[in-house]
């Protein structure tokens, strides 16, 4: 307490306010930092991995150029991160009469974090033989007369894409003609081979490898399976023929589209 005898005032007298008073009144927020022993308040850098941000030698906040603000491009990529040349996908000229967005492939970002492109397309082949014996069977007299059935399986390996297949069917017949007797075979209804013995004596195990070549109507799906079938038939059995063998092949080409 103070009293001024002139004025008649009392008053009170106020000490000085230390660093220690106030010190204890500041915390750090977000993005400060805040040392009670130093009473330095600053900003907080973070430590995160790829943060670029750090404390200039004039004491104030910048990205170097380098790491934050423009970059060099790589392969594959152009500008440098600035307003003025913003970092892109660097890319060719479209040279196919064709329009990119109907005709063009895809680039993805897989799992891994590696750019993808569509899947590469495949060839496959397989391959089928079968033999059958008989106990010289008459050879009918008709048209595409059942004779024996035959079937593989084939499956698409890609599990992408439809697979266009090429398929190629051999057959093989061994008959027996007495002086006179004619005998032929074909595929499903499509005669491939027909033989008459004009001669006097029997011929045995006369034969001739016949091959027919298509493609499935459809298109296999990514990773079906199909049968694909050959159908054996007999023609125009006369005098006596007969067959004891039957031999087939069947090759597929699959290509992946």
């Amino acid at each position: 307490m103070a009293y001024d005898p002139a004025t008649g005032v009392i008053s009170t007298t106020a000490a000085p306010v230390s660093c220690d008073d106030v010190r204890s009144c500041i915390s750090a927020g977000p993005g400060t930092a805040y040392d009670p022993a130093t009473g330095v308040v600053s900003a907080h850098l973070s430590t995160d991995a790829g943060n670029n941000l750090v404390v200039g030698a004039d004491d104030g906040l910048y990205v170097p150029a380098a790491t934050g603000g423009a970059v060099t491009a790589g392969c594959g990529l152009t500008g440098d991160g600035s307003a003025g040349a913003p970092l892109a996908v660097a890319t060719g000229t479209w040279p196919y009469p064709c329009a990119p967005d109907t005709s063009g492939g895809v680039v993805v970002c897989g799992t891994d974090g590696v750019l993808r492109g569509e899947p590469r397309g495949q060839t496959s082949f397989r391959s089928f033989f079968e033999e059958r014996n008989y106990n010289n069977v008459t050879v009918p007299p008709g048209f595409d007369e059942p004779g024996a059935t035959f079937s593989t399986d084939v499956t698409n390996p890609d599990l992408c894409r439809p697979a266009l297949l090429i398929v190629w069917r051999e057959t093989d017949v061994d008959f027996n003609l007495p002086a006179g007797a004619g005998a032929g075979y074909g595929q499903d209804t499509d005669e491939m081979f027909y033989i008459r013995n004009s001669g006097s004596s029997v011929n045995t195990d006369v034969h001739v490898q016949t091959t027919k070549t298509f493609h499935n109507a459809s298109l296999l799906g990514p990773g079906a399976t199909v049968a694909i079938p050959l159908d054996v038939t007999f023609d125009r059995g006369t005098g006596g023929a007969t067959y004891n063998r039957i031999q087939v092949n069947i090759r597929v080409l699959m290509i992946s589209l």
